[in-house]
């Protein structure tokens, strides 16, 4: 374990209690009941207008969009710095609040079209998008051949391949979105795995020597329309530095339409290759279509980092363990104008400067507790979410505490601004023992626990909380609510649904004065009392037997053992 330096007074025993059962006493309570209760009693700094000044702040144009290595992003890291100190939360990096990392910046110019050997060309933007792979100035295709490869997964577990052993070198792989759903038994129905996310299909593609990917979008596989892949790659795209590891030339996307008039100009239908894909029998079909594309990419590297705040715990046996509170700080900075006076600010309002207003009252809150809790709390304010998790997956790489001795993670990745809800969404729910926290925190406020509410679009794999999954630290991602009081069944959905379509990932998710903050006061608190039992707990959290994530968790506790 790396701790910083600022708190090792505190974790070697001033001020933090007695060894023993006195310890644990003077650290707050451990029994359910009292130690919601206790938890409760600073819940009343938990302020809607303060949380909207956070949002107000980070959401303004002032900010750029919070870019990496933007201007606004190191405005934003500052000024989310500042905050931790007013709130008496020690710096919890080496050096202080901010944990740096490097990340290779790739602008891809894309061509004026992009040519198949049938003739069909396919336009930028409206019908492709493709980013150079390699991390170097430029990226080719030289007379490459196309090759349908079904889901493009391998899984053991699941006796599904859908490569047969064929050689993938140098070839384009065209791939569907997601992964099987149409069995619960196979794979996991319509919630989506690992294998159905983007980043997988493109990782098992470069794995098996492949030089492109083109994965076909649909709006129901990706779970947005088109419009949100469009801006989301479209201009700078950040990667942590490469470190060996196989790459692609191209990763591209498709839209349906332009698939399907691409596959017909080559005699195949579309419809029956996506049936030929849903069988274990699958084989990989060449498609007799070639392609030759060069793309330029401009690099640089830049500066972006995590800010880390540390609440030491007070427990003689259990300080040395944490809690990992996240959210990302990062959204996806400024557009190029078409027409004057054209709004090209990504604003990331919702997304996520709510879940960093979160964030900072909940640290605030338990500051503010009599004793702090058991174990410590580490509030992290992680970057370059919106690229990839690269700043989560950047701190799992270089925790500050042992992944064997982090006991969970609580992620806050957009918070209810549509009022206060009867439910409570954990996405994650039936993976772990974080399942009885959640429900015991769901009891004790009043509020319905459910799952996923939208399973299929992958939500598990597409937030911080999956690179704490990945080095065995389970997690909740607490959503908020989709019943909202006072309003009719379905109308959270409803609302919810529209900000997808119309305002994810847009100039458009700004600050409006519909927002209602005590739904967002609401989830704070849940978040609060959720990471306070965790703190409290004697055991440590576990993955539930046969989880996808439960190796990884025995390795690093064995790594602990060994005697790191």
């Amino acid at each position: 374990m790396r701790v910083p330096s600022i708190v090792l007074l505190c974790l070697l025993g001033a001020g933090c209690g007695q060894v023993g059962e006195e310890a644990v006493q003077s650290c707050g309570p451990t029994e359910t009941d009292e130690a919601l209760a206790y938890a409760d009693q600073v819940a009343h700094l938990i302020r809607g207008e303060e949380l909207r000044a956070v949002v107000a702040e980070l959401a303004s144009d002032e900010y750029e969009g919070r870019a990496p290595g933007t201007a606004g992003d190191v405005k934003a890291r500052e000024w989310i710095a500042a905050r931790l100190a007013e709130a008496n939360i020690a710096p919890g990096a080496d050096q202080g609040y901010e944990q740096p990392f490097e990340l290779v910046s790739v602008t891809t110019e894309l061509p004026a079209a992009w040519p198949f050997s049938t003739g069909v060309s396919i336009s930028p933007g409206a019908e492709f998008v493709a980013n150079v792979g390699n991390q170097t100035s430029l990226a080719s295709l030289a007379d490459a051949e196309l090759v349908f490869v079904g889901y493009g997964i391998q899984a053991p577990e699941y006796e599904w391949d859908d490569y047969k052993s064929q050689d993938m070198s140098g070839k384009v792989l065209v791939m569907l979105n997601n992964d099987p759903e149409w069995d619960r038994g196979l794979f996991a129905g319509e919630r989506r795995l690992y294998y159905g996310r983007w980043t997988y299909k493109y990782e098992i593609a470069a794995r098996l020597g492949a030089a492109g990917a083109i994965i076909i979008h649909t709006t129901p596989s990706a779970g947005y329309p088109w419009q949100v892949v469009e801006t989301s790659w479209s201009g700078p795209q950040y990667e942590i530095p490469a470190e060996g590891e196989p790459r692609l030339e191209v990763a591209a996307w498709i839209t349906e339409s332009a698939a399907r008039a691409l596959l017909a100009s080559a005699g195949h239908e579309l419809d029956a290759l996506v049936q030929s894909a849903r069988s274990r029998d699958f084989a990989p079909v060449p498609l007799g279509i070639s392609t030759s594309l060069e793309l330029e990419a401009g690099l640089e590297r830049v500066e972006t980092a995590n800010v880390l705040g540390v609440l030491p715990g007070c427990d003689e046996n259990l300080k040395n363990e944490a809690v990992v509170v996240t959210a990302h700080h990062d959204h996806l900075g400024k557009g190029v104008a078409a027409s004057e006076g054209e709004d090209v600010i990504y604003n990331g309002a919702f997304d996520n400067a709510t879940g960093v207003a979160a964030v900072l009252s909940l640290a605030k809150a338990l500051e503010g507790l009599p004793s702090p809790p058991r174990r410590s709390i580490v509030f992290a304010l992680v970057g370059a979410e919106e690229q990839g998790l690269l700043g989560s997956a950047y701190y799992a790489r270089h925790p500050t505490f042992h992944a064997g001795r982090i006991a969970a993670n609580v992620n806050l990745d957009g918070v209810s601004i549509w009022g206060e809800a009867s439910d409570m969404i954990f996405i994650g729910l039936g993976k772990s023992s974080l399942d009885q926290v959640a429900a015991d925190v769901a009891s004790y406020v009043g509020r319905t626990l459910q799952g996923d509410q939208f399973p299929d679009q992958g939500y598990y794999y597409r937030s911080d909380q999956f690179s704490f999954a990945k080095i065995g630290v389970p997690g909740v991602y607490l959503d908020g609510g989709v019943e909202i009081i006072g309003k009719p069944e379905g109308w959270g959905r409803m609302r919810i649904n529209a900000y997808i379509t119309r305002d994810y990932h847009q100039p458009s998710d700004e600050l409006t004065d519909d927002w209602v903050f005590d739904g967002m006061v609401a989830d704070t608190r849940f978040g609060l009392l959720t990471t306070y039992l965790i703190a409290q707990a004697n055991e440590m959290q576990s993955w539930n037997p046969g989880d996808e994530f439960a190796a990884a968790r025995a390795a690093a506790l064995a790594e602990l053992e060994a005697g790191y």
